[in-house]
């Protein structure tokens, strides 16, 4: 697309994926003859996306042997799944964050080091055996999603050079570990490629998507506070379409935190309760990757809770210390940011 408010051209191929985000995108940087060929991730690997994206890139005159360098937002394999294939034709680097880099590359101590930590969550979090049994099903059903780039890890403040402009790496953890943003300067002020850190439409998953994330609600609300500070004018999300008030986005999500936290302090008020427990009060039933969601949700908010004296966990049973506790320190002050009057939904 050409917009005069940035300073490459930006192709957008939209991907299916089987996650409830919407479709993902992979955007095409750097096809300027000047410019230097980029992909921000790459799709999930499977027949359909890799048709879909050969497809897309051909659109915008390039084929997988054109790119030059392939920036991944996070190691989830709708992000980065067709990352390898791509590199083994086109032999361009891969990049991603040094906390998820292994994880692309799929290195058999990242891998047991992911699958460990998964089982002792799910134990952690008190989930039945039969559901522990219908979420690991379902993610060996799920398990040959492709990745295995050879990937150079990167830090935030890290650059790459587009030819026209560069964009800066800049860590925003709390979904994943290693979950980075690519920002640059456009026209009307600075923009980012913001992965699952900032959607339109949903709040990214903390605690369940990464379980190898320590105080993952605590790392999301600072990603979040600093992307309202930072005050970008556009984000380019990995689902669904552009935001245009990234500050104000952050700033709801932010609100939408907050009333989770108070909704697990009410569940906790009838009661102690397993992490398991109070994320079947707040979301019911669970299936396939909620089954992780959901607890790791809770217990996020759970964990940040004890973190502040206001809950105890004693095993996995977690009781409320404090009936009427101030949250007002254990969250980013946005009422400048914010609109009341018109939040959108979250």
């Amino acid at each position: 697309m050409s917009d005069p408010r940035l300073p490459f051209e930006l192709g957008i191929v939209p991907l299916g994926n089987r996650a409830f985000e919407g479709r993902n995108n992979c955007y095409v940087l750097g096809t300027e003859p000047t410019g230097t060929t980029t992909l921000v991730d790459t799709g999930i690997s499977s027949d359909r996306t890799r048709s879909d994206l050969a497809s897309g890139l051909d659109a915008h005159g390039i084929g997988f042997e054109d790119v030059e360098q392939i920036l991944l937002t996070h190691f989830h394999a709708d992000h980065a799944g067709l990352a390898g294939e791509i590199q083994s034709i086109a032999d361009c680097p891969v990049y991603a964050h040094e906390l998820d880099a292994a994880l692309v590359t799929q290195t058999p101590e990242a891998i047991s080091e992911k699958e460990n930590s998964l089982r002792r969550c799910i134990d952690e979090w008190g989930m039945p055996d039969e559901k522990q049994d219908e979420l690991l099903s379902f993610l060996e059903s799920t398990d040959n999603d492709g990745i295995g780039a050879d990937v150079t890890p990167f830090t935030g403040g890290d650059r790459f050079d587009l030819g026209s402009v560069d964009l800066e790496a800049v860590h925003m953890p709390g979904h994943t570990d290693g979950l980075t943003g690519f920002a640059f300067d456009g026209r009307d002020g600075e923009e980012v490629f913001s992965g699952d850190a900032l959607l339109p439409y949903y709040t990214p998953n903390v605690g369940g998507a990464d379980t190898r994330v320590e105080g993952a609600l605590g790392k999301y609300l600072e990603t979040l506070s600093a992307i309202v500070d930072r005050g970008y004018t556009r984000a380019w999300p990995g689902h669904r379409g552009p935001i245009i008030d990234p500050p104000g986005r952050a700033a709801d999500i932010i609100v939408h935190h907050r009333e989770r936290t108070e909704r697990v302090i009410d569940v906790l008020r009838d009661g102690p309760a397993t992490a398991w427990e109070v994320s079947a009060a707040l979301f019911g039933s669970l299936s396939t990757i909620h089954i992780m969601h959901g607890p790791g949700e809770a217990f996020s908010h759970l964990d940040h809770l004890e973190d502040a004296g206001i809950v105890r966990l004693d095993g996995r049973v977690y009781e409320l210390l404090d009936d009427d506790p101030e949250l007002d320190g254990l969250f980013p002050d946005v009422s400048d940011v914010i609109d009341p009057e018109n939040q959108p939904g979250v």
